[in-house]
């Protein structure tokens, strides 16, 4: 990736930590390690599948990251960008609706993850929390930066 993609990438990245984490407009404070006992493994099987994605394929990167700001942007995440339409629904899903139809990439890698965090910890790991670990690997394996997610 060229150089000003990348900064570029960390620009964006940094702006969506800085608004998606605003401890002062959480209503539960973020904690380090949150998974630490109840699903020990999380954040390393969420990296080994994006660093497998984003090695095949260092495009994902953008995929993931673009997710990621999709679902934080506004007042914290709430991974309602993964909700797949529900049959028989009139209603669309943020998936299909307007600009993110058909152009969102990387879901198939967070689904990834999901799946293999739901063998090791059922139940236990958020989505929203998936895709944020997601996007921190994808942006560091790219050569961009690494950071802690609360």
């Amino acid at each position: 990736m060229s150089r000003v993609v990348i900064g570029f990438l960390k620009l964006t990245l940094l702006a969506i930590i800085l608004v998606a984490f605003d401890a002062s407009e959480a209503q539960t404070p973020l904690k380090m390690g949150f998974y630490k006992t109840t699903c020990p493994t999380a954040e390393q099987i969420v990296r080994d599948t994006v660093n497998s994605a984003v090695t095949a394929n260092p495009g994902m990167a953008v995929g993931i990251i673009r997710l990621f700001f999709h679902d934080c942007f506004v007042r914290g995440c709430d991974a309602s960008l993964l909700l797949k339409p529900v049959r028989g629904s009139e209603g669309k899903s943020e998936q299909d609706a307007g600009a993110n139809a058909g152009t969102l990439r990387g879901m198939e890698i967070i689904d990834q993850a999901k799946a293999r965090l739901e063998v090791v910890c059922p139940n236990t790991v958020s989505c929203a929390d998936i895709l944020a670990f997601a996007a921190r690997d994808s942006t560091n394996i790219v050569g961009g930066f690494s950071y802690d997610i609360p």
